[in-house]
């Protein structure tokens, strides 16, 4: 390969969510780098060694960068708000019916928890915990959970 042609090969970009400490080489982790030419079982040891601290299990967002000569790096985010919502409250699943129906009820005190745990996270780093807060408020609203102060 040309050193013009190596230049224009970009590095990939693989968004999945695996459970911490629960990585393996099956689906959706294997095929996904697999495919991009990564030994999946590579990613799998040092994503359960860097997810160690996190309760096994709890879903992560992960970004995995793979390079064109085969190596990666990965970025671990914090779980999703409706995971933590549902862990606050214990439900299930989400309401069928988004502001006609209440399933639980949590207080601004878990709310700016959660906007907490959220705010770690790069994307959210140019935020206010207020705004941050109110995101968790609405995706409260989606699961049919009612916000008391």
């Amino acid at each position: 390969m040309s050193k013009a042609a190596a230049a224009r090969v970009k590095d990939q970009v693989v968004r999945i969510i695996v459970g911490a400490g629960k990585a393996a080489p099956t689906p959706p982790v294997g095929p996904a780098l697999g495919a991009r030419g990564v030994k999946a079982m590579d990613f799998c040891k040092e994503f359960n060694a860097r997810t160690a601290h996190v309760e096994p299990g709890v879903p992560l967002p992960t970004l995995i960068t793979v390079r064109p000569d085969r190596t990666f790096s990965f970025i671990t985010k914090t779980p999703s708000t409706t995971y933590l919502l549902k862990q606050v409250t214990g439900i299930e699943k989400g309401t069928a019916k988004p502001g006609h129906e209440f399933l639980a009820t949590i207080s601004l005190k878990h709310v700016y928890e959660i906007a907490k745990i959220k705010a770690t996270d790069d994307h959210m780093s140019h935020l206010s915990l207020e705004s941050i807060a109110r995101m968790v408020v609405g995706s409260a609203r989606s699961l049919g959970i009612q916000v008391v102060p």
